[in-house]
């Protein structure tokens, strides 16, 4: 094989090209994965519900059904593998008017026909035993016992954390812009004007995967991003629900859900806007008092005054709703893995095995021997909620502990390092956000982001007009002015 040529270069950094990633790096195989920002996790994986869905919403027979309840099974394990956050608080979808009754019934039929184990519907006496906080519109709930939440953040840096401990390459700020064929191969030609070549493409490229397919092939293929604005509560507000509530599902989605997260907050949203703009992350303020009135259809009471920011994502929708994964016909070695919508973050682990095997048969790849590859890894210690002796005990072994950089979160100077300095380590204020929580409590790094800004100075000898929130072009220092 040439130096220069890959046998797999996989497009986007999301939760579905790093699962690949993980599941292609068990190959004898050179892998790289190449992504239009600076890090992993930027784009529909950032931002999202970070739900472990049941399985129950997608319709029978679909790849989407099938990933689903693959993913969920998957996940628990991965969690430990892997170290990171998740919990099986389980879901409701909550019915609101007996004439809706049989939708809910439907909707338990379903969730049965795709394997679904546990599901039952609840009476309105239970499911006030379960949530008291629940509307006095609610009839009656389907419950899914196998449902959980997780830290979608942690679960992508994970995969792709451990796909680089195992000789996965990864180029950022690699925009493509172009891809050929040369010879039996493909050149991808980026922005920056560099070219990559390899035997097999595969496309997880998020609300650009379909300006990837168009590309290669005749069949062109189309993606509506579709943007879902959501408002996040404080951890004051984290224990108003103890499971994820949803509203009957409509054409458009699941509607607005009420939330707990993994990091003690409550989340609710999202909504639901085809927009034509790809990077279309905008909130609204006609979005916003949509998620606050609908949420109460639902969930009583929701203390919105502890609201702490609102963001939004867009969701790599096609029309037929169902996940577009395989070979092209016409462009042979080139795999889409595409339209990877809810519950494509619960898919993940099943769609990476999927893919991997599909790529293995087009290359007869071989598996690496068993102890050349590593299967686990360990994240960073977080001390959210930390017994006092262990964090004395951390301290003791490294003073960077005893420096509390983030109030809200507390985040201190140790973890951020390791953000920096672990495999593909953060470069950005948000790199770090992802990786350890610093700026993402109650005052949004209004306390902490000038001190994590000082430690990615000093660690990556950057210069402070240097240092970006996000990547090129979010520099939060433009200028320094003499002293007076």
């Amino acid at each position: 094989m040439a130096d220069d040529l890959y046998d797999v270069v996989v497009v986007g950094a999301g939760v579905s090209g790093c699962a690949v990633a993980r599941e292609l790096s068990r190959l004898r195989a050179r892998v790289c994965v190449v992504d239009r920002e600076e890090d992993v996790c930027c784009g529909t994986s950032k931002a999202n519900s970070a739900i472990v869905h049941a399985g129950f919403d997608a319709q029978t027979g679909t790849l989407m059904a099938k990933f689903n309840v693959e993913g969920n099974e998957r996940m628990w394990k991965l969690a430990q593998d892997l170290d990171f956050k998740v919990r099986r608080c389980g879901s409701l979808v909550v019915c609101t008017s007996e004439e809706d009754l049989p939708g809910l019934e439907a909707l338990l039929e379903r969730g049965r026909a795709n394997g679904v184990p546990d599901l039952r519907i609840v009476d309105r006496e239970e499911l006030v035993a379960m949530e008291p906080h629940i509307s006095d519109l609610a009839v009656a709930a389907l419950w899914a016992p196998t449902a959980g939440i997780v830290d979608a953040f942690g679960l992508n840096i994970a995969l792709a954390e451990n796909a680089a401990q195992n000789g996965v390459e990864f180029r950022f700020n690699a925009l493509v812009n172009g891809i050929h064929r040369v010879e039996e191969d493909w050149e991808l030609l980026l922005a920056n004007g560099q070219s990559i070549r390899t035997r097999c493409v595969v496309n997880a490229a998020g609300v650009f995967a379909d300006a990837i397919h168009n590309m290669v092939s005749e069949h062109k293929i189309r993606i509506i991003p579709r943007k879902g604005e959501y408002l996040l509560l404080d951890t004051t507000a984290g224990d108003h629900v103890q499971h994820t509530i949803f509203m009957l599902p409509s054409v458009m989605g699941k509607g607005i859900l009420v939330s707990p997260t993994v990091h003690g907050n409550l989340l609710v949203g999202p909504t639901a806007t085809d927009v034509d703009d790809p990077e279309s992350t905008d909130t609204t303020s006609d979005g916003l008092r949509e998620v606050a009135e609908k949420c109460a259809l639902t969930v009583a009471d929701v203390p919105l005054r502890e609201v702490i920011t609102s963001f939004a994502g867009l969701r790599a929708h096609q029309p037929d709703h169902e996940f577009i994964i395989g070979e092209i016909e016409d462009a042979p070695g080139f795999v889409d893995c595409a339209a990877i919508e809810s519950p494509g973050l619960t898919s993940c682990p099943a769609i990476g095995v999927y893919v991997t095997d599909i790529v293995r048969n087009l290359l007869s790849l071989e598996e690496k021997d068993a102890d050349k590859w590593i299967g686990t890894r360990t994240g960073i210690p977080s001390l959210e909620g930390a017994p006092v002796s262990y964090w004395a005990e951390l301290a003791q072994q490294d003073p960077a502990y005893g420096n509390v950089i983030c109030r809200c979160r507390h985040v201190t100077e140790a973890q951020i390092l390791a953000a920096i300095h672990r495999p593909l380590g953060a470069r950005s204020l948000d790199g770090v956000k992802r990786r350890v929580t610093a700026g993402m409590g109650r005052c949004q790094g209004g306390f902490c982001s000038p001190k994590v800004m000082e430690i990615l100075e000093r660690e990556l000898g950057l210069g402070p007009e240097e240092v970006t929130k996000c990547g090129p072009g979010s520099e939060l220092i433009v200028e320094r002015g003499e002293a007076q």
